[in-house]
């Protein structure tokens, strides 16, 4: 069985093929040089569309601005689009700049693709990406005014969840605004996060959902009211579709940044632990992965084949993924380290490409 998965780093995209007994090698590289915050794998998502059969990336080359490119062909050749624009920001209109800072996520969802944004813009596209709208749904909000940046200077969208089995319906995780939750494709919200707690709020604030910085959200797709979050401040569970969360205790640590989901087992996900707030890399100089194959009752903590000395690798948001058979796993740091894993992470095995730092990791058709 073939594999095929794309890293997008800070100088380029690297397509990987997984051909049997030669596993992993790099099949392809485009926009060498330049840095590739987000791509959107062909047939990702829960929902093909007419547009299942193209790929999108998106690169943030600085002076020259964010771009869009899209691929037909399977990552053999790219055309430019036009990236998402907000309009023109009032005179005197509070809060940050309306101006793309970076193209942080990228969701299919039917005949919809959806990108998320620094500074906290939902766009949708209905034509494969030739066009974006910002959705004013969202944007609009007096809460937006409250958020604040987690991890960049502005806050961003880094987590799209449409629901595989209720159309129009989507779950937004936003760093630092919270859980948002739209069923009408993005044209009315409502914020949830129930049982979150952001710690670094004084004790009284410590519970408004406005505030909370889930680093990630991702939803398990056989099952969709399963939601597993990995917060600033710990990781959690939702069985409700994201209105209420259970905090989980991870054995080496609570902090983080990346969360993989089972595709079909609910009980089952992945984090990548790390020491929290200043320092931000793994425990000990060990490198490891917590795995609950129970709702996070338990955790495992999964070493074999990972660095356990000297290894100051940290995994980022998006930086973990799982396959859709849930037995394939890459995981990819801001050092360039690239491991892999083809039993569900029992063990791994360190790819060695000395690639670029990674920004994301994802399997074709997930």
């Amino acid at each position: 069985m073939s594999l095929q998965a794309w890293i997008a780093t800070r100088k380029g995209l690297f397509e990987l093929r997984h051909e049997g007994a030669r596993g992993w090698q790099v099949a392809g590289t485009s926009f060498l040089g330049d840095p590739v915050s987000m791509v959107l794998p062909r047939g990702a998502g829960a929902h093909a569309g007419a547009h299942a059969g193209r790929m999108l990336a998106g690169l943030n080359l600085g002076h020259f601005g964010v771009k869009v490119q899209a691929s037909d062909d399977g990552g053999k050749t790219w055309h430019e689009l036009p990236a998402p624009a907000y309009p023109p920001q009032p005179e005197g209109a509070p809060g940050p700049a309306w101006k793309l800072v970076q193209i942080w996520s990228m969701e299919r969802d039917g005949q919809r693709l959806w990108c998320g944004t620094n500074p906290g813009g939902l766009f949708r596209s209905d034509d494969g990406g030739a066009s974006w709208a910002l959705q004013h749904g969202l944007w609009d909000r007096p809460e937006r005014l409250e958020w604040f940046g987690g991890g960049y200077d502005t806050p961003g969208i880094h987590s799209i969840c449409p629901h595989p089995l209720v159309p129009d319906e989507l779950l937004l995780g936003i760093s630092c605004g919270g859980v948002w939750h739209s069923q009408d494709a993005a044209e009315h919200w409502e914020l949830l996060g129930e049982g979150l707690a952001a710690d670094y709020m004084p004790p009284e604030l410590q519970g408004a959902l406005n505030t909370q910085d889930p680093h990630r959200i991702v939803r398990c797709a056989a099952q969709p009211e399963v939601l597993w979050c990995q917060h600033h401040c710990g990781i959690w569970r939702s069985t409700d579709n994201g209105r209420l969360w259970q905090r989980l205790q991870g054995p080496v640590s609570s902090f983080g940044f990346a969360v993989a989901a089972h595709p079909t087992d609910a009980g089952t996900a992945w984090f990548v632990p790390a020491i929290k707030d200043q320092c931000r890399v793994p425990v000990d100089g060990a490198l490891c992965v917590q795995r609950t194959r129970d709702g996070g009752q338990s955790f495992e903590v999964l070493r074999a084949g990972l660095p356990q000395a000297g290894c100051y690798d940290l995994v980022y948001r998006h930086g973990l993924a799982v396959d859709a058979s849930g037995q394939h796993l890459l995981m990819g740091s801001t050092t360039g380290g690239l491991w892999a894993s083809d039993d569900g992470g029992d063990h791994w095995q360190d790819l060695t490409l000395r690639l670029p730092p990674i920004y994301a990791v994802r399997f074709e058709g997930c």
